[in-house]
C-alpha cells in the first residue's frame, strides 16, 4: 500500500523560501535621507514642485562628488610624453566648482596650475581634469590646492609646481558673516617656485596678467 503523499501547504513553501531584498541604488538611498531632509525643514515632500526633487538632489550630489571615484594620477599618466622642454606650462584660468565640508555649500572660482618641464610634458588637457577630480569632492579649499600641486609633483617630477586658487565661498556670502564679494586666496608651490625668486615672479606675473 502507497503511503499517502504529503501535500506541501502553500504557506509553507512561502515562508520557507528565502526571497533576495532587491538592491537599492546608493542615489535611491540618498533620495529617501533628502525626502526626510524636506520634511524635517517644514516642506511637504508630496506638493508637484517637490515630487521629483529627492532624485534631483540624489544625483546632483552623486556628481558633485564624483571625484572619490576617480584616480587622479592615472589621469596624468594616461599622456606623459618625452620632450626636450625645460620652461614654464601654464593652465591658467581653470574653473573651480566645489563643496565646502563644512557646510556643503558651493565655492567657486579659479584654478591657475604650472609646472617647469623635465623631459615629460602631460596632455594640456589632463591638468583641468587633475582639478576636476578633487574639486569634486567635499573639500576645503587649502587642502585641494596641495592634492592638486602633490599629484602633479608626483607623477611627473617637474623642476617645479606652482598652484594658485582663487574661490568666493558661498559659507561666507550667503550665511554667517554674508561678506559677498570675499574673495580666498590659496597657494602651493615646489621645487623651483620655492627656491627660485625668478620663477615664482614670472608665474605671478602670468597668473596675473
Amino acid at each position: 500500500m502507497k503511503p499517502p503523499e504529503t501535500q506541501l501547504n502553500t504557506s509553507d513553501r512561502t515562508n520557507n523560501s528565502k526571497i533576495s531584498p532587491e538592491p537599492v541604488s546608493p542615489d535611491e538611498e540618498l533620495g529617501a535621507h533628502v525626502l526626510e531632509m524636506l520634511r524635517l525643514l517644514g516642506e511637504d515632500p508630496g506638493r508637484e514642485g517637490l515630487l521629483k526633487t529627492p532624485e534631483r538632489v540624489a544625483k546632483s550630489l552623486s556628481f558633485l562628488t564624483e571625484g572619490y571615484h576617480i584616480d587622479a594620477k592615472a589621469i596624468l599618466r594616461s599622456a606623459i610624453f618625452e620632450e626636450q622642454y625645460d620652461e614654464m606650462i601654464l593652465v591658467r584660468d581653470i574653473d573651480v566648482f566645489s563643496l565646502c565640508e563644512h557646510h556643503m555649500l558651493p565655492f567657486i572660482g579659479k584654478a591657475h596650475v604650472a609646472y617647469i618641464a623635465q623631459n615629460h610634458i602631460v596632455g594640456l588637457s589632463k591638468i583641468p581634469r587633475v582639478v576636476d577630480a578633487y574639486a569634486r569632492r567635499l573639500q576645503v579649499q587649502e587642502r585641494l590646492t596641495v592634492q592638486i600641486r602633490d599629484t602633479i609633483d608626483e607623477v611627473l617630477q617637474p623642476v617645479g609646481t606652482a598652484v594658485v586658487i582663487e574661490a568666493t565661498h558661498l559659507c561666507m556670502s550667503m550665511r554667517g558673516v554674508q561678506k559677498q564679494n570675499a574673495i580666498t586666496a590659496t597657494s602651493a608651490m615646489s621645487g623651483a617656485f620655492l627656491l627660485e625668486g625668478t620663477a615664482r615672479a614670472e608665474f605671478m606675473r602670468l597668473v596675473q596678467s
